[in-house]
Formats: C-alpha cells, sequence, structure tokens
C-alpha cells in the first residue's frame, strides 16, 4: 500500500512536471535562488541569491569582483535552483540551466535592482532610489539565458500529508 502512494516504480516526471504558467507564477513568486557556478578547480561554486527580471529575463546582481563573477567570466555555465515545500508531497521548484550574461550597463542595472528591491522589501517607490542606488553600487547583473528548464510540484500526486499534526 505504502509503495502505491509514493509510486516507486512507477514514472511519474511527467505527473509533476509544471506548465509553463506554472513555472512563470513559480518564478514571479518571493523566494531565493540557489546560484550554480564552476569554479577554476572544476568544483561546483553554490551561494544562495536574491533574484529580479531584466526585461522578463531572469538576472541577479552581485559584487563585480565576486567569485561567481570571475567564475563566469572564465566559464558561462549556470544553473539555478528555486525551490519549496517542506515536506515531500509540497516539495515544488524549477532549475534553470543556461549561459550567463554579464553586463554593468547602468539602465539594465537599475531595472533589476528596482525589480529586486519591489520582490524582496516589498514595494518600490521613487522615495526608495536612493537605497537602490547604494545597493547597486560596485555591481553587475547576470542575466540567465535558459537553455534548459526542469521542474517538478509533488502535490499533484495527491499524496496524503506528512507534516506533523
Amino acid at each position: 500500500m505504502a509503495e502505491e502512494a509514493f509510486g516507486r516504480g512507477v514514472k511519474q516526471r511527467d505527473l509533476i512536471k509544471m506548465t509553463e504558467e506554472e513555472i512563470t507564477v513559480f518564478l514571479s513568486e518571493r523566494r531565493p535562488l540557489s546560484m550554480c557556478t564552476l569554479s577554476p578547480d572544476g568544483r561546483i561554486h553554490a551561494v544562495a541569491m536574491w533574484y529580479g527580471f531584466i526585461g522578463g529575463v531572469l538576472a541577479i546582481e552581485t559584487k563585480a569582483k565576486a567569485q561567481k563573477v570571475l567564475n563566469l567570466r572564465r566559464n558561462p555555465t549556470i544553473t539555478c535552483l528555486i525551490e519549496d515545500g517542506e515536506y515531500y508531497e509540497e516539495l515544488r521548484g524549477v532549475e534553470l540551466v543556461g549561459t550567463a550574461e554579464i553586463t554593468d550597463d547602468p539602465e539594465q542595472l537599475w531595472e533589476l535592482g528596482v525589480s529586486v528591491f519591489d520582490r524582496y522589501y516589498g514595494g518600490y517607490t521613487e522615495e526608495m532610489a536612493p537605497f537602490v542606488e547604494v545597493m547597486l553600487n560596485k555591481r553587475v547583473a547576470i542575466k540567465l539565458h535558459v537553455d534548459k528548464v526542469v521542474s517538478w510540484d509533488h502535490r499533484k500526486l495527491g499524496l496524503p500529508s506528512t507534516r506533523p499534526a
């Protein structure tokens, strides 16, 4: 019975895959992402980051001399993971695999800064402009050009809750 409930031996990948619309909604929600780049020795460098959007493209702002930027200048391969859920039946997430584009264009940085500020600090207004300016000092934007999307939403399995009562 337990094996049936958890679908052991049954391919469930297509059952839990998010639609494009579900992915768009999920990515628009406020949560951090795990950003992975390749270090000089080939090991994975993973960091938690806030993100926003530049012209609809997911982007991250960070210090221009950060290790992740140095890694991406050497090898633009990038993978980002955005996830949610505490229990198996609640788990959902999106993995974005692609190529990074680093820009220090002031207009794009400003758009990203406002996007990040709005998402994580709860509503950008013109009075917040000085805070965004400080936030963007000596920063670059990393735009993610996505080649592959992997998604999952275990809520679609209809499993009973394992949350403690």
